[in-house]
């Protein structure tokens, strides 16, 4: 009997030294997979699709690292468990947030091809006036329409570079829409002539 209670009593000491030890080292294990989880989502485009997810994730990093520079071992242990779980939350949300501006860069084109369609209708009016900008105006017009292909190829792969690229067709049609608003406008009035003649006195 008294074997027993030296063997419990033995293995309660052996299981306190084991816990304190435990929580005596810092958290190497969880600090490196949270540390992957981070690699992961950053290569996941987390920064550009889920910027805010990361932003907590990380901040979760932060306070983890602090616990260990604190030796609070234990609390740092968790704590990265909880960065580890925010950093894959944010590569989860990626590819909602890419379909977010892939669906906002979509709308906007269509916006872009009525704005040049408009553009192109007002050329037809003033098309005799356009000769000297004939070219110019045929020049930018394949570009927007090359442009306009290259940003519907992009969006799937890279809806980021795709909305980027929105401003450019605007810097276009601003231009050609004031030339053409220019040449559309009536000419201005001679002023009236003076009488010739002059009132003998």
């Amino acid at each position: 009997m008294r074997g027993f209670k030296c063997t419990v009593s033995l293995v309660m000491v052996l299981a306190f030294v084991w816990v304190f030890v435990g929580c005596s080292k810092p958290p190497e294990a969880e600090q490196k997979a949270a540390q992957a989880a981070m690699e992961a989502a950053m290569t996941a485009g987390a920064d550009k699709y889920a910027a805010a997810d990361l932003d907590a994730a990380k901040k979760a990093m932060e306070a983890a690292d602090a616990q260990v520079k604190d030796k609070k071992y234990k609390e740092a242990k968790q704590a990265y468990v909880d960065a580890k779980a925010a950093f894959e939350k944010a590569a989860g949300s990626v590819e909602a947030g890419k379909k977010a501006i892939a669906d906002e860069v979509t709308a906007a084109l269509a916006g872009v091809e009525g704005a040049w369609k408009g553009i192109e209708e007002a050329a037809k009016k003033v098309e005799k006036k356009m000769k000297a900008q004939k070219d110019a105006f045929a020049a930018d017009a394949k570009a927007y329409a090359d442009n306009l292909k290259a940003v519907k190829d992009m969006i799937a792969s890279d809806p980021i570079g795709a909305k980027a690229k929105l401003g450019e067709f605007k810097t276009v049609t601003d231009k050609w829409g004031a030339a053409i608003q220019e040449l559309a406008a009536p000419p201005a009035k001679a002023p009236a002539k003076a009488d010739a003649k002059k009132v003998k006195s």
